[in-house]
């Protein structure tokens, strides 16, 4: 096993520690499945959403976006009135593997994009937020993934050492991002091939 070299470990939320899909929410609002992904490919896209994470008020964009499209109103202002039934709860598996890492000693933190009023209902909700040694939220920085900016101010503002720092998202752009700023980044697939790698790394408690 290799000696432990990791002091910190950075986890996406999104797709990491929450279960998120819009389809969670519009699977209740269409009939057809087939309407459904039209909705979510030509009108509510993830394009639009990006705008969400940078810190635009979501029930503006909204009303903004139901104004060109007045057909869908009802569905489109859904987004930001029922936003939480986007997220159906947490992984529970991955929820353990920060548990441990953390109680090895391992400071933890959160690099998410998020809407601010998202990310203070979650903190809320799940307990395993209140775990983190600090946050660094898209909707609260006016920045987001996979830009480099992001990176940066989680790096300065906690004083990570990136060789000493493991990244965990989902997304191949934000790991790419993350290993060109020399981050150990992990390219989430499932809570036993994170705990494999961690592992490999060095992480505390994996």
């Amino acid at each position: 096993m290799p000696s432990h070299h990791i002091d910190a470990v950075v986890f996406d939320l999104g797709g990491v520690l929450i279960d998120w899909d819009p389809r969670y929410l519009y699977r209740q609002i269409f009939g057809d499945p087939a309407e459904m992904e039209d909705f979510l490919a030509r009108i509510c896209t993830m394009d639009w959403h990006r705008e969400h994470d940078l810190g635009v008020d979501t029930t503006a964009s909204c009303r903004r976006l139901a104004a060109r499209h007045p057909g869908y109103q009802k569905q489109i202002m859904a987004w930001a009135e029922r936003n939480e039934e986007m997220a159906a709860g947490s992984i529970d598996p991955v929820v353990d593997v920060l548990a441990d890492v953390k109680a090895a000693g391992a400071r933890c933190y959160a690099l998410s994009n998020m809407e601010s009023d998202a990310y203070a209902v979650r903190c809320a909700r799940f307990a395993f937020m209140g775990w983190f040694d600090g946050h660094v939220i898209s909707g609260l920085e006016g920045t987001a993934k996979p830009g480099e900016r992001i990176f940066r101010i989680l790096l300065d503002r906690y004083a990570l050492d990136p060789a000493r720092t493991v990244f965990i998202d989902d997304s191949p752009a934000n790991v790419e991002t993350a290993r060109a700023l020399g981050i150990n980044a992990v390219h989430f697939t499932g809570a036993s091939p994170l705990r494999r790698e961690l592992q490999a790394l060095g992480a505390p408690g994996a």
